[in-house]
């Protein structure tokens, strides 16, 4: 099995580097081919511009989306662009290594996906959600937060944790056609002693050892929604549930 890690941190030393580490570690001794996108250390730009594309469509007006499908039908995307798609083309499982920052994604991982996601290859023409351009793929979030679990419980003061992963798991990855595995997040670890960072350590071996055998995380499907892409009367919501719930 291909593994992608994207990792987003300034610093290899952190405890997302130690994270990215483990999971590289864990599993290539599990046989599986792991590559990392150190996106700090390549450099990697977040800024969508014209420097994205070898080819133009418009040249007198930026329309991002139409430059995007004019380089997919004509080989135009910038070598580092096209490097990080050949990549998840090639990957069964994505990860997204990362700490959250203001409740959400690095800015970097963000751009990475606003850059590598394009229109006409990752989604477009009727392909998202059930019909994804990545069905049979599986994709997971790998998280570090400031704070403890209970302040990103259903009632804590910084907000459900599923609500705060929502725009990734079904905004990112189940509208590109992604299986969805349960993340695993890394609480409090800036205010945790080494014991503690390693029992983490331990429990992240074991999701990533699990892996096959992860439950997907459940969503409504496209047939569940009307023509204004609301629920329809009688269909239950299945926006964080998981498949053992």
């Amino acid at each position: 099995m291909q593994v992608l890690i994207v990792f987003a941190h300034p610093e290899p030393r952190s405890f997302n580097g130690a994270m990215k580490d483990t999971a590289v570690e864990t599993l290539t001794a599990a046989g599986h081919d792991v590559v990392v996108s150190d996106l700090y250390a390549m450099d990697f730009r977040a800024g969508t511009t014209r420097g994205d594309f070898t080819t133009v469509a418009d040249a007198g007006y930026l329309k991002y989306q139409a430059e995007e499908r004019h380089a997919v039908e004509h080989d135009g995307f910038a070598a580092d662009v096209q490097a990080e798609m050949a990549k998840l083309e090639a990957a069964d499982v994505l990860i997204f290594q990362y700490p959250i920052y203001w409740f959400a994604m690095p800015a970097l991982l963000k751009g990475w996906v606003d850059r590598v996601f394009a229109l006409g290859w990752a989604y477009g023409g009727g392909r998202w959600f059930d019909n994804g351009a990545f069905r049979g793929k599986r994709a997971m979030v790998a998280m570090t937060t400031g704070a403890g679990p209970a302040a990103f419980a259903p009632d804590g003061r910084n907000g459900d944790m599923e609500m705060l992963l929502w725009p990734v798991h079904n905004g990112i990855f189940r509208f590109c056609g992604f299986d969805v595995l349960p993340p695993f997040v890394a609480y409090g670890v800036a205010r945790a002693d080494d014991d503690a960072r390693a029992r983490i350590l331990d429990d992240w071996r074991d999701h990533l050892r699990r892996l096959d055998a992860l439950p997907l995380m459940q969503f409504n499907g496209l047939d569940d929604f009307d023509a204004d892409g609301r629920l329809r009367p009688g269909v239950a919501p299945r926006g964080v549930l998981r498949a053992d719930d």
